[in-house]
C-alpha cells in the first residue's frame, strides 16, 4: 500500500470531522490528568498549602480548556452566534449532504458499471472510505474533469499555498496558540484571588510565563515557518530551484522553526521579560542574567512538537489541525501557574 493512499485516508473530510468532534472529550480528559498528577505532586511537596494548589490548577485548567474550545469553536448563546470559531467545521450530516450531492453528480454523467467503484462510491456518501476503498477509486476511474471535481469534495489534494495564504494561516495558527495562553494566564489571575494568594511577583510571573510560551514555543516559530515558505516561494518563481514536494516543504518549515523558534524564542522572551515585564511590575533586574529565572527545559522541547504540527498544517497534511488545542494546553497551564525553574515558585 503506498504512503500517498494513507494520507489521502487521514486527510478525508469526514476523518477529520470525527477527529474535530472528539478533541473535546480529549482536551478535557487529557488536560485535566495532567494536571491532577501536577496538583498531587506539588501537593505532596507542600502540604500545607496542598489544598490551595489543587483549587488554583483546578481554576488555570479549566479557564485553558474554556478559552481553547471557544477559540477553535467560537461561541453561541440561545443559539445565536456570538463569533465564529477559527477551526470550525460544517455538522457531519452537512458534509453528507455535500458528499452525496459530488457522487450523484457524477454518476449523473458518466457510465459506471464496476460493482467495487460503485459501492466505494455508495459507501462515502455517508461515511469515510477505506484504504482498499480509495485505491480502487484512485486506480479504477479514468481521469477527467468529472473525476477531479469528485474528487476535490471527496479527497481532496493537499493545497499549495501561496505567500498570501501562507502569513494568512500563520495570523489563525498564532492565534490559536495565544488563546489558551491568554486563558490560562487570566485563570491564574483568578485562581490567585480565589486562594487570597495574589501579589505583584506572581502576576508578574504568570504575564512572564505566558509571554515566554507564545513568543519561544508558538509565534517565534510560526513566524520563522512562514518565513521560510515566502523565501522558498520566490526562489521557485525565480527558478532557482524545483516547485517543492509535501515532504520537501516539511523541511523547509522545520528549518525556519528551527532558526528563529527554537534557537532564538526563549532568548528574545527573557529580553522581553527583563527589560519590560520586571519593570512594569516593580521587578529590579539589574545583576540578573537572561536565564536567571528561565531556562528552557526538556519540556520546552517537547512542546515543539506543537511546531512540527504547524509545518504538517503548512505543508498540506490537514488531519494534524484538530489536535493543536491538545498541543497548546501545556503552554496555556504552564503560563497560568506562573512556571519559573531558575527561582522559588508562589503558592
Amino acid at each position: 500500500m503506498k504512503i500517498s493512499t494513507l494520507c489521502k485516508y487521514v486527510d478525508q473530510p469526514m476523518i477529520l470531522n470525527k477527529l474535530d468532534q472528539k478533541m473535546p472529550a480529549i482536551l478535557i480528559g487529557a488536560g485535566g490528568s495532567f494536571g491532577v498528577w501536577d496538583s498531587f505532586r506539588a501537593s505532596e511537596k507542600d502540604k500545607a498549602n496542598g489544598h490551595k494548589k489543587i483549587l488554583k490548577n483546578a481554576i488555570v485548567i479549566s479557564s485553558t480548556i474554556a478559552a481553547s474550545l471557544i477559540g477553535t469553536r467560537g461561541m453561541k448563546i440561545g443559539g445565536k452566534k456570538i463569533f465564529s470559531g477559527l477551526m470550525e467545521r460544517v455538522h457531519f450530516s452537512e458534509l453528507q449532504k455535500l458528499q452525496t450531492g459530488a457522487v450523484n453528480k457524477f454518476l449523473s454523467s458518466t457510465n459506471i458499471k464496476d460493482g467495487d467503484v460503485l459501492e466505494a462510491l455508495e459507501t462515502v456518501k455517508l461515511k469515510e472510505l477505506s484504504l482498499k476503498q480509495i485505491e480502487i477509486l484512485q486506480n479504477k476511474l479514468p481521469s477527467s474533469p468529472a473525476k477531479q471535481e469528485l474528487f476535490s469534495v471527496i479527497l481532496p489534494e493537499k493545497k499549495n499555498l501561496n505567500s498570501k495564504e501562507i502569513f494568512s494561516e500563520i495570523k489563525r495558527l498564532s492565534l490559536l496558540g495565544l488563546i489558551p495562553v491568554v486563558g490560562g494566564v487570566t485563570g491564574g489571575i483568578i485562581a490567585d484571588r480565589v486562594t487570597h494568594t495574589n501579589n505583584r511577583k506572581g502576576t508578574a510571573d504568570k504575564v512572564k510565563e505566558g509571554l515566554y510560551q507564545y513568543l519561544a514555543n508558538i509565534f517565534l516559530c510560526n513566524i520563522g515557518a512562514g518565513t521560510a515558505l515566502f523565501i522558498s516561494e520566490k526562489l521557485e518563481k525565480a527558478k532557482k530551484i524545483k516547485p517543492l514536494t509535501p515532504v520537501k516543504k516539511l523541511a523547509v518549515i522545520l528549518a525556519g522553526i528551527t532558526a528563529t523558534g527554537i534557537v532564538g524564542g526563549s532568548y528574545i522572551a527573557n529580553c522581553v521579560s527583563k527589560k519590560f515585564i520586571n519593570p512594569l511590575f516593580g521587578e529590579n533586574s539589574k545583576g540578573k542574567g537572561i536565564y536567571d529565572e528561565r531556562k528552557p527545559e526538556a519540556l520546552d522541547i517537547a512542546l515543539h512538537a506543537d511546531d512540527i504540527a504547524t509545518a504538517g498544517i503548512l505543508s498540506g497534511f490537514k488531519w494534524i489541525e484538530p489536535a493543536l488545542p491538545l498541543m497548546y494546553f501545556i503552554s496555556g497551564y504552564r503560563a497560568g501557574t506562573g512556571y519559573r525553574n531558575s527561582s522559588p515558585r508562589n503558592v
